[in-house]
């Protein structure tokens, strides 16, 4: 097993330049389609963030377009990219630790980078990862907490690090 390149992810994005000198950053609302969207997005993934109730949790992301399996389960302090989470794919019996951040965007000095992300079904995703826009992240597959995400993981197997790369096979079965 090998883990894919960066350029997969980046083919799946799409990158625009900033229209003037300025950052990509001061043009956000052009991006977004205005300041009262991300705001009702970060007060939605804000309030996410702090519930234990995975119930809750779910109705606050589909509120702002992230698809949520019906039995994904987010850890305390996960953040989605206010920005577009409609962009965000959570599969079925998927796990996300503490502190996670998943983006589908990225804002570079003069440009910005905006992609998908989807996590397949029954994926293990250890606290405090971060996950870039237009990756793939396979079915069954396990994150190391504290990782950066920058390529595709494949189906069944067990990353990690920053950047990360391939530690082995995820572990089947009961882990206890």
């Amino acid at each position: 097993m090998q883990l894919p390149d960066t350029e997969s992810r980046k083919a799946r994005c799409t990158t625009t330049p900033s229209p003037d000198a300025r950052a990509a950053l001061w043009h956000y609302p052009r991006f977004t389609g205005g300041r009262l969207r991300p705001l009702f997005n970060a007060l939605c993934i804000y309030a996410a963030r702090f519930s234990p109730w995975f119930g809750l949790k779910r109705l606050l992301y589909r509120l702002v377009g992230a698809q949520i399996a019906e039995h994904a389960a987010i850890g305390l302090g996960v953040t989605l990219d206010v920005f577009f989470p409609q962009d965000i794919q959570i599969g079925e019996d998927a796990t996300i630790g503490y502190n996670t951040v998943i983006l589908a965007h990225e804002f570079m000095r003069y440009a910005w980078r905006r992609g998908p992300v989807v996590i397949e079904r029954d994926v293990t995703i250890g606290a405090n990862c971060v996950i870039l826009p237009g990756v793939v992240i396979g079915a069954g597959a396990t994150v190391s907490a504290m990782s950066l995400v920058n390529r595709d993981v494949p189906p069944g197997a067990f990353v990690g690090g920053v950047p990360i790369h391939l530690l082995g096979e995820a572990a089947r079965g009961d882990a206890g």
